[in-house]
């Protein structure tokens, strides 16, 4: 959990990079012991990643995992909008 929270503040910061206005990719990831889990922590961390910039959503999410030697690491990235 303390992995995908440095993650997620990561993102974050990655995000607040650039003109505030227009549409921009955002990344949400997570590294959790099971495929399913850090599926549904990646979108999660891309929700709050969106939330917390004040964006609105914008298109498809695009989600990437691949398996570790005990973990998945899955990134969900999404065009959002100010």
């Amino acid at each position: 959990m303390f992995r995908l929270a440095i993650l997620s503040i990561a993102a974050a910061v990655l995000c607040t990079q650039g003109a505030e206005a227009g549409c921009r990719t955002v990344v949400g990831s997570a590294d959790m012991v099971t495929r399913d889990l850090a599926k549904f922590m990646a979108n999660a961390a891309l929700k709050n990643a969106i939330e917390a910039k004040g964006l609105k959503p914008s298109g498809q999410i695009a989600l990437t995992c691949r398996d570790d030697t005990l973990t998945t690491y899955c990134k969900a990235s999404r065009p959002a909008c100010g």
